[in-house]
């Protein structure tokens, strides 16, 4: 298995403010917090903390599906190769989402590359008492099924944006997702933004740009600040450019 990562802890939880972590972490995810608080314990002790550093890779396609991994701090990108050889995001997570569940399941081969794209911590799962867990609580193992079928819809829209929206209808589409309720202030700079449409940021700084000259967006040190929601939504919603 590929993950360029620094294992610092292993054999079980013995340091009490990871313990904690892992603990809390655990507890709020939707498919591992609705194991029995002893199942979690048997779960996270089986466990061992990998530390990524931005761009390390943690699995790449074709690795073997042995483990899952429980986000701690930090963002794991899931990309894959088009066939022109541009890496091409399809999510992204942080906690206390779950990654690597697809290929652990079946115990087949990793199907994309997961990358960090910020320094990164996560607690590694190997498959055997994660399948065990599950057996023995069906409720956890629907909400994994759930969790599944919700990312699967999540990777057809962006298969469909790719293909049916323009740089600027994908570009208005991130924005208005990463908006976060009433907050405007987008906190990503051009070339994060750009990484995650899988394009240039020349592309999107002029795009940008554009939209501020027409009062939709601002550019701030902090990110882009929307100003007119409604004018983005419209152009997510159509594909000729704007």
């Amino acid at each position: 298995m590929t993950h360029a990562a620094s294992q610092t802890t292993s054999g079980g939880i013995v340091n009490a403010p990871i313990d904690r972590m892992v603990s809390s972490v655990m507890a709020a995810s939707p498919i591992l917090g609705l194991l029995s608080s002893d199942a979690r314990e048997r779960l996270a002790a089986c466990g061992s903390m990998l530390s990524l550093e931005p761009g390390a890779l943690l699995c790449q396609q074709g690795d073997p599906g042995d483990a899952i991994y429980l986000l701690l701090e930090g963002e794991i990108e899931i990309r894959i190769a088009s066939a022109k050889g541009q890496d091409v995001r399809f999510a992204g997570f942080g906690p206390p989402a779950v990654v690597g569940e697809m290929a652990a399941l079946d115990g087949g081969s990793r199907a994309t590359d997961m990358i960090a794209s910020r320094r990164t911590r996560l607690w590694r799962i190997p498959r055997a008492p994660l399948i065990e867990a599950l057996h023995s609580d069906p409720a956890a193992a629907v909400a994994l099924v759930a969790e599944l079928a919700g990312r699967l819809r999540k990777t057809n829209d962006t298969l469909e944006a790719a293909r049916t929206l323009d740089l600027g209808g994908r570009l208005a589409k991130l924005l208005l997702s990463m908006m976060g309720g009433d907050k405007a202030l987008v906190p990503f700079t051009q070339t994060e933004i750009a990484r995650r449409l899988s394009t240039s940021r020349e592309s999107v700084n002029r795009k940008l740009n554009k939209w501020a000259r027409l009062g939709w967006v601002t550019l701030t040190a902090s990110g882009v600040r929307v100003l007119d929601g409604a004018a983005l939504s419209n152009l997510a919603d159509q594909t000729e450019p704007p």
